[in-house]
C-alpha cells in the first residue's frame, strides 16, 4: 500500500479518511451496521417514482432527498421518459462495483485513468407475463466486462479485480439468493 502521508487523494478517495473508516470499523463493527430504505410510488401506467430520504450507518440517521424516476419501453406499454427497473438493477449493481475498484485502487497507490463496465442479461418476457410457469420471470445469467487502465501492473489489478469481486456488496446480492419478506396492507 502507498504511503498516504505523501498521497492523501487518490482516484477522488481521501485514502486517509478511508483507512480512518476501515480502523474504526474494524475495532467497533457496530460502526458499520448500514441501513438502506427507498419508498416507491406509482405514478400512472408503467410509470413510478422512488424517493431517498434516509440511511443509517453505525447507529445514525442521515437524511437524503433524491428521486428516482423510473418508466418502461414503449414496447413495455411504456412511455420511455426514464430507464426502466432492469436498467437501474443494472446500474446499481455496476456503480456499486466501481466504488469497490475506485477504492481498492486508491488504498493500494494505483492511479486509474481509465474505468468502464458493460453489463448485459437476458429476461424472457413469457416469465414476467406469466405465460410460461416454467420461463423464469428474471435474469439467468448477468454477463459484465471490466475496462481498466490504470498505472499499475496487471498483476496488481487481478489482485484488485479479485478482491472487489469478493467484497461488492450488489454484486454478492445478485449472486446471493436474498429472502425476500412481504406484507400487504390494504387501505382503506
Amino acid at each position: 500500500m502507498q504511503d498516504t502521508l505523501t498521497q492523501k487523494i487518490v482516484n477522488g478517495i481521501d485514502v486517509d479518511a478511508l483507512n480512518g473508516a476501515i480502523a474504526a470499523i474494524s475495532e467497533d463493527p457496530a460502526k458499520g451496521q448500514t441501513s438502506w430504505r427507498v419508498t416507491t410510488e406509482w405514478k400512472g401506467g408503467t410509470r413510478n417514482d422512488t424517493r431517498v430520504t434516509s440511511y443509517s450507518i453505525g447507529g445514525q440517521e442521515v437524511e437524503k432527498d433524491f428521486l428516482i424516476r423510473i418508466d418502461e419501453p414503449l414496447e413495455l406499454c411504456g412511455t420511455n421518459q426514464f430507464a426502466n427497473p432492469q436498467e437501474y438493477l443494472m446500474a446499481a449493481v455496476n456503480s456499486c462495483i466501481m466504488v469497490g475498484y475506485a477504492a481498492a485502487c486508491a488504498l493500494n497507490g494505483i492511479e486509474l485513468e481509465s474505468l468502464r463496465l458493460e453489463t448485459e442479461g437476458d429476461i424472457d418476457l413469457r416469465g414476467f407475463l406469466g405465460i410460461d410457469a416454467a420461463v423464469p420471470a428474471g435474469y439467468e445469467e448477468i454477463r459484465y466486462k471490466v475496462f481498466i487502465k490504470a498505472k499499475a501492473t496487471e498483476e496488481q489489478l487481478r489482485e484488485v479485480h479479485a478482491f472487489v469481486s469478493r467484497t461488492a456488496p450488489n454484486r454478492y446480492n445478485m449472486m446471493s439468493a436474498i429472502p425476500m419478506k412481504t406484507t400487504l396492507v390494504v387501505e382503506a
